[in-house]
Formats: C-alpha cells, sequence, structure tokens
C-alpha cells in the first residue's frame, strides 16, 4: 500500500500552493478558523450573541453570520467585534516593496 504525506493530498485535492483553488481554501478555511475563535472567545466571556451584538451595533443574527462564515464580514465589523471581546489585534500586509504593520 502506497502512502501519501498531507501535503501530496491536499495538492492533489485541492491544488498546489498559489494556485486560485488552493487560495480560496486557505482564504475560507481561514475565515472559519476566525468565526470560531470568535464564538469560543464570546462563550469564554460569558456574552450571548445578542449581548455582543449590542456591543457593537449590529443584530443577532449577523453575530450569527460571522461565527459560522466571517468572509463575509468587513474588516470594521471585524475589528468592533475584537475590540468588544477585548483581543489584541495585529495585522501585517507585505505587498512588493512594502511592508505594513498595525496592532
Amino acid at each position: 500500500m502506497k502512502t501519501y504525506t498531507l501535503d501530496q493530498v491536499q495538492d492533489k485535492l485541492i491544488g498546489k500552493i498559489g494556485t486560485p483553488d488552493r487560495d480560496k481554501f486557505e482564504y475560507e478555511l481561514q475565515m472559519d478558523l476566525i468565526g470560531k475563535a470568535i464564538k469560543e472567545t464570546r462563550k469564554e466571556r460569558k456574552l450571548t450573541q445578542g449581548e455582543l451584538g449590542k456591543l457593537i451595533g449590529v443584530q443577532k443574527a449577523q453575530i450569527s453570520r460571522l461565527e459560522s462564515n466571517a468572509s463575509n464580514a468587513t474588516i470594521d465589523t471585524l475589528m468592533r467585534v475584537f475590540k468588544a471581546l477585548k483581543a489584541t489585534v495585529k495585522l501585517q500586509v507585505e505587498l512588493p516593496n512594502l511592508n505594513i504593520s498595525v496592532g
């Protein structure tokens, strides 16, 4: 029986790193992880979705959508959520000949 590494399986099923399909997969995975982190932190802070929504000025339904799929959220909304959850946010953007860090 032939064995494969995780990288080999990902390359075959999702696409190699740098391809559009792989980039989309990686982005969606990161957004899913952000949503799960928001949900877990909200629960640790003993806040309901409605209470967190009130803190940042959105409806409970928007918090629910954010926790299940953060890719639809604006940076402004995410930043307000992180602030309400007392999270430290560090943002780093790397472009050719330019490196910006905010945090």
